[in-house]
């Protein structure tokens, strides 16, 4: 007999139309025997993006009633949303200089990385999901690192405060330098892993064809001390 829909965890990604986020939904979907998959993304554009499924809700991240729908029955929760750093128009390597750079309004890292990931947090306690993947980036601990400058953002300052909101709740995934499937196979694997649990670290690839491939992921778990 199958497995039925009730006996799988139900696991929604957000950020799910986006570059890294759309990786870690299809690869849900793949392995439908282990897992019932959820995607939500900003608009109906992004939705038809990867395939405009009734599992993919569309919702306003920094507004908090919109994400109940989404989070009600979830068992886990993947965050890969993110403020998009955009060039200004207009730039001419050739004339020298250096390029400016942009968030668009109401898209600025405070609104999407802080208050918008604590909603998501927020709405998945109240909702009753039992595991969090948080996925940011290095360098959140460094106030003066050169991406908190680019376009007046302060990014990994408010990613940073996300993740310390989130210490009580999950597992979080910190992560930079690494290629987006690599980035999306850890985060499937952290939800079969208890030794994944309450653990925080980097995430980093080496060139491909270099080293061998990580394939004993509790072993990779449990070696890592760093724990909230």
């Amino acid at each position: 007999m199958a497995d039925s829909a009730a006996s799988r965890p139900t696991v929604l990604v957000t950020g799910a139309g986006g570059r890294t986020g759309h990786i870690v939904y299809n690869k849900l979907k793949e392995r439908s025997e282990q897992f019932v998959a959820r995607g939500l993304v900003r608009t109906e554009e992004s939705k038809q993006k990867i395939g405009g499924a009734d599992d993919v809700y569309i919702a306003d991240i920094k507004d908090a009633d919109h994400l109940a729908p989404a989070v009600q029955g979830a068992d886990a929760l993947i965050i890969l949303t993110s403020a998009v750093l955009k060039m200004k128009p207009g730039f001419d390597p050739s004339k020298g200089g250096r390029p400016e750079f942009y968030y668009e309004d109401g898209m600025y890292p405070e609104q999407v990385d802080w208050i918008g990931q604590k909603n998501q947090i927020d709405a998945a306690k109240a909702a009753g999901v039992k595991h969090i993947v948080l996925v940011g980036s290095m360098g959140g601990t460094n106030p003066n690192h050169p991406l908190n400058s680019l376009g007046n953002g302060n990014i990994l300052v408010w990613k940073r405060k996300a993740e310390q909101y989130l210490a009580d709740s999950g597992v979080s995934l910190y992560n930079n330098k690494a290629w987006r499937a690599d980035v999306a196979e850890v985060c499937v694997q952290a939800l079969q892993y208890e030794e994944a649990k309450f653990k925080a670290f980097d995430l980093a690839s080496k060139p491909e064809g270099v080293g061998t491939p990580t394939k004993d992921f509790r072993a990779l778990f449990s070696q890592i001390t760093a724990r909230f």
